[in-house]
């Protein structure tokens, strides 16, 4: 990977910030992609068809993780994961919803009304959600973000739509990281209490030595 950032870069520096931003998005990749394979065996049961191929539609909705900012390749961990996963027997359509700065608040706003139109006419519909770091800088209590959580996995399942949930990785910040520990640990128990996969990206991640270092050289700090 570093040999080939490298090889496209417009310079030695820029080189090396690809491959900075390409680890930081492939250390998310690894854990999403480990508990994602295991997704299709968890929830199919629910969602088998009798006659027919199955189509799936698989909407990752949520802030600038899930829309690969700071990725080179424009790729995020959402796309290595796509890129890596296979379904036999299945025609997969996958969409990215992420926007940067997007809250909580604002995928309880909008996932029903953009899912809408990409779960038409399928047989299986999933739902991967991520937020957290726009919360945070927003000051989003923890009982609002549990109450916005709470909501979309609430009314996904009263749509047939399986849902998964993916936690914010830390930040350069330990302060930020305070916050985040808290929220990550409230998305947790939403989705314990609801039967619903939660990877948990930060716990693996904070404290890491390559991941430190790579947020350290950063623009912001978190991607």
């Amino acid at each position: 990977i570093e040999r080939k950032y490298r090889f496209r870069a417009r310079s030695k520096t820029h080189g090396i910030q690809a491959v900075h931003q390409a680890r930081r998005s492939l250390g998310t990749y690894r854990i999403c992609h480990n508990t994602m394979a295991g997704l299709d065996a968890e929830t199919s049961a629910s969602f088998a068809v009798d006659e027919g191929r199955r189509e799936i539609a698989l909407v990752f909705i949520g802030d600038s993780f899930v829309a690969g900012v700071g990725d080179e390749k424009a790729l995020g961990w959402t796309g290595r994961v796509m890129a890596r996963t296979e379904v036999p027997g299945a025609v997969v359509a996958h969409y990215n919803l992420g926007v940067r700065g997007e809250t909580s608040g604002g995928v309880a706003e909008r996932w029903q009304v953009e899912g809408a139109r990409r779960f038409a006419d399928v047989s299986e519909r999933r739902l991967v959600v991520q937020f957290g770091h726009a919360d945070v800088q927003a000051g989003t209590s923890i009982a609002r973000l549990r109450l916005n959580l709470a909501n979309i996995l609430d009314e996904a399942s009263s749509q047939g739509v399986a849902a998964f949930v993916v936690g914010p990785p830390p930040a350069a910040a330990p302060q930020t990281n305070d916050a985040l520990r808290q929220l990550v640990e409230a998305q947790r128990d939403v989705c314990d209490r609801r039967g619903v996969t939660f990877v948990d990206t930060f716990t693996p991640l904070a404290g890491h030595e390559q991941w430190s270092s790579d947020l350290a050289t950063s623009r912001d700090g978190i991607h």
